[in-house]
């Protein structure tokens, strides 16, 4: 796990909203059962945004759709594991709080609350532990990506793997643009 703090420059209307992330990564291996990401590490930004008390949903989805990450849902996050293996996706949690496992029953437990963003590289398994009653999250993907669901199950291998290694890079950083501390920590050689 690294942590580390990146200023970035903001590129939308929202910048009065938007603040400085800490930003926490995690490279999750293949664990036998889900093929996790070991090129892309998942992304945590704790409490990169400023979320009004009105409709605190409508800001995520407006920041994501910005910088180009579309089909934006309202929810929560599964009590199971599953991944996507045909898309990455951005978890913005716009109210309560929860406990996330990712990477699968081996995988890392990380706590997020209102404000924060979590940014998930296709192939690594994300299951909620437990969640406040007024828990939310807004997800997205990167425009172009449709999204599948895996759940670690005998057959979805290889063609999971085959599919995950073909997910392109996404444009821009869903919070902070094309300069954001994502576009850093998600380069391929």
């Amino acid at each position: 796990m690294q942590s580390q703090t990146f200023f970035a420059s903001v590129e939308t209307p929202f910048e009065d909203l938007i603040k400085a992330p800490q930003v926490t990564t995690h490279v999750l291996t293949d664990d036998g059962v889900f093929p996790n990401n070991a090129l892309l590490p998942l992304v945590v930004y704790q409490a990169a945004v400023t979320l009004p008390r009105h409709d605190p949903a409508a800001l995520f989805e407006a920041v994501f759709a910005a910088h180009q990450w579309s089909n934006a849902w309202r929810n929560g996050i599964y009590g199971f594991h599953h991944y996507h293996s045909t898309a990455h996706e951005v978890l913005g949690v716009f109210g309560g709080q929860a406990q996330v496992q990712l990477g699968g029953a081996e995988g890392v437990v990380v706590t997020i609350q209102r404000g924060d963003v979590v940014i998930i590289p296709a192939g690594v398994a994300h299951k909620n532990l437990g969640a406040s009653r007024d828990f939310g999250v807004v997800g997205a993907y990167p425009q172009g990506q449709q999204w599948d669901t895996c759940y670690g199950k005998a057959g979805e291998r290889p063609r999971a793997d085959h599919n995950i290694a073909r997910v392109p890079l996404p444009q821009a950083d869903p919070i902070y643009g094309a300069c954001g501390p994502l576009m850093q920590c998600w380069q391929r050689a």
